[in-house]
C-alpha cells in the first residue's frame, strides 16, 4: 500500500516536518511518480510506527507531568545544620588559636636567644675593652714617667748652658770670674790664651782684652787646669 504525505499525516497523526525527517533519514520507503512522492506502507512499518507514536505520547505524558515539590525544610532541620556549622567553626577557631599560641612561643623563645646572644657579645667587647684601656693606661704611665725623666733632663740642660754662657762673645777675664777657680789659676789660663792668640782664630782681641765665642769654638783644651 502507498500513501501520499497528506495521506500518511493523517493516518499515522504525524507533521510534514517530521515526516521529511525519515524521507531524508531514509527510514521510510517512498517513491515518486509524476512529480509526486508516495510512501509504501506495510504491515510491519505500520506496528514501527505506532508503537513510535505509542513511545513519543508517553515521552510527552512524562514531560507533562509535575515534577514534585520538594518537602518543605522544618526549623528543627535549620537548627541542626546551623548547630553543626557553628561546631565545626568552633574547633577551627581552637586550632587557629592553638597554632598561634605555639607562634607566639616560638617567637619569645627566640627573642630570648637572640637576647642572649647579644648579651654574650656586649661581655666579650667589655673584656676587650677593659684589656685596651689597662693597656692604654699602663703606656700612659711609662711616657709619663720618660716625660718626667726628659722635663728634668732638658732642665738640667738648661741649667749648664746657663752656666756656660755660649750665646754671646764674652771677655776671657769675665769669664774667668765666673768658675770656681783660684787667683794663681785664672792667671795660668789667662797667660796660656795670651800665649797662643796670634795663632789661634778662636781667640779675638779688641783693645787690648781678649774675648771668646762660644756659639762657634770650644775653649776646653785652653781652659783645663
Amino acid at each position: 500500500m502507498r500513501l501520499t504525505l497528506d495521506e500518511y499525516s493523517k493516518q499515522f497523526k504525524m507533521s510534514k516536518e517530521m515526516i521529511h525527517s525519515k524521507l531524508r533519514a531514509k527510514k521510510l520507503n517512498y517513491i515518486i511518480e509524476d512529480g509526486v512522492t508516495y510512501i509504501i506502507v506495510t504491515n510491519t512499518n505500520e506496528q514501527e510506527e505506532t508503537s513510535n507514536k505509542k513511545q513519543e505520547t508517553m515521552k510527552m505524558t512524562q514531560e507533562t507531568k509535575p515534577t514534585p515539590t520538594k518537602s518543605k525544610t522544618t526549623v528543627a532541620m535549620v537548627l541542626s545544620l546551623y548547630q553543626k556549622e557553628n561546631h565545626q567553626l568552633k574547633e577551627k577557631i581552637a586550632q587557629l588559636e592553638a597554632k598561634i599560641d605555639k607562634l607566639i612561643d616560638d617567637k619569645e623563645q627566640m627573642l630570648r636567644d637572640e637576647m642572649n646572644k647579644i648579651e654574650q657579645v656586649y661581655s666579650k667587647k667589655d673584656e676587650q675593652l677593659k684589656s685596651i684601656l689597662e693597656l692604654m693606661n699602663r703606656q700612659l704611665i711609662t711616657q709619663s714617667k720618660e716625660t718626667v725623666h726628659d722635663v728634668e733632663t732638658v732642665v738640667e740642660t738648661k741649667i749648664q748652658k746657663k752656666e756656660e754662657p755660649k750665646d754671646e762673645i764674652v771677655e776671657l777675664k769675665e769669664y774667668l770670674k765666673t768658675l770656681d777657680l783660684q787667683p794663681h789659676e785664672r792667671k795660668i789660663i789667662k797667660k796660656r790664651f795670651l800665649a797662643v792668640y796670634d795663632n789661634d782664630v778662636r781667640i779675638i782681641k779688641q783693645n787690648g782684652k781678649l774675648y771668646l765665642n762660644f756659639s762657634k769654638y770650644d775653649y776646653s783644651d785652653l781652659l783645663e787646669y
